[in-house]
């Protein structure tokens, strides 16, 4: 199955919620009125866009209708697919440049982290890349064992300490192994307890300080991972996230189980941060690339 294939058939149900919602909608009326936008609007806050994005979508589809002399309502469906698109915007790839590179994985217990950087690291590695892994979610010591069981399925190294350590030693120790092994990126699993924002706040910008003297010019990702099915609850968690992190991409898991996959739209409207990557399935490679367009044309049901 193709790139395109795959987020296609992640986002069965999203497009289920918006694609079909929008295409019962129009047929049912004959001219273009405020009584359609107000029923599109609603169905836009109800697929988990959220108030503020489905208003702004709405704003801009009127502005378009009106500017572009439109009078026939099927043409509203591909002006909100552009307008999503364009709202989206493309700048969401990994930036990679230095080596090594490092990349801060967050997230709450139960939405994929410890998943999704196996993948990601399996991703990179068949990419031409050399990988170490840092087991810095040291709190709980599954975490440090399931990303073993993932370190070894995607073939790279990783770097751990016993539960309960200090976590900023253990992204210590995973550079000073990435810096002796030549890796290009380092992947260092972190702690995402948002019950004690102080303690998160604190653990991360010890971390910060360690990368910034062990590695001053490395380029750094902080990824925040989010369970799609969460819906707005997830568009809530990455606000009090940005709170206490500087996070520069959202990674969304279980997108392909999900109808409220519109979140993230908000998140990038709301928040203004990119999501970089998509899981849509249970396999080693289901982690996908985000791209706008892809996405808007697998919602929409447009595209090969």
């Amino acid at each position: 199955m193709g790139l395109f294939s795959k987020i296609k058939a992640g986002l069965q149900k999203t497009k289920a919620s918006i694609s079909d919602g929008i295409t019962n909608i129009i047929n049912s009326f004959t001219k273009i009125d405020e009584d359609l936008f107000e029923e599109l609007e609603e169905l836009l806050v109800m697929s988990d866009i959220g108030v503020e994005t489905s208003l702004k979508i709405c704003e801009e589809l009127r502005a378009r209708v009106k500017r572009d002399g439109i009078t026939d309502p099927s043409q509203t469906k591909g002006i909100m697919h552009d307008i999503i698109v364009e709202m989206l915007g493309c700048d969401t790839a990994l930036k990679l440049d230095t080596k090594p590179s490092v990349i801060l994985v967050i997230g709450v217990n139960g939405v994929g982290k410890t998943t999704t950087i196996g993948k990601m690291s399996l991703m990179l590695k068949d990419s031409g890349k050399k990988i170490v892994l840092g087991a810095a979610d040291t709190f709980r010591a599954a975490a440090i064992d399931q990303l073993g069981v993932w370190a070894d399925r995607a073939g790279v190294s990783m770097v751990k300490s016993v539960e309960g350590s200090d976590p900023a030693s253990v992204v210590f120790d995973t550079i000073a192994s990435a810096k002796s092994k030549g890796a290009d990126v380092i992947i260092c699993d972190t702690a995402g307890r948002l019950h004690n924002k102080k303690n998160l706040m604190d653990e991360l910008a010890k971390i910060y300080r360690i990368i910034k003297r062990e590695l001053p010019d490395a380029s750094i990702e902080t990824l925040l991972v989010l369970d799609a099915a969460t819906g707005q609850n997830a568009v809530n968690q990455a606000r009090e996230f940005k709170n206490v992190a500087d996070i520069t991409g959202i990674v969304l898991t279980k997108l392909d189980g999900t109808a409220k996959g519109g979140i993230v739209i908000a998140i990038h409207n709301e928040l203004g941060i990119p999501v970089k990557y998509v899981g849509v399935g249970e396999g080693i490679d289901d982690l996908q690339p985000f791209d706008a367009k892809e996405f808007a044309d697998g919602i929409f049901d447009l595209g090969e």
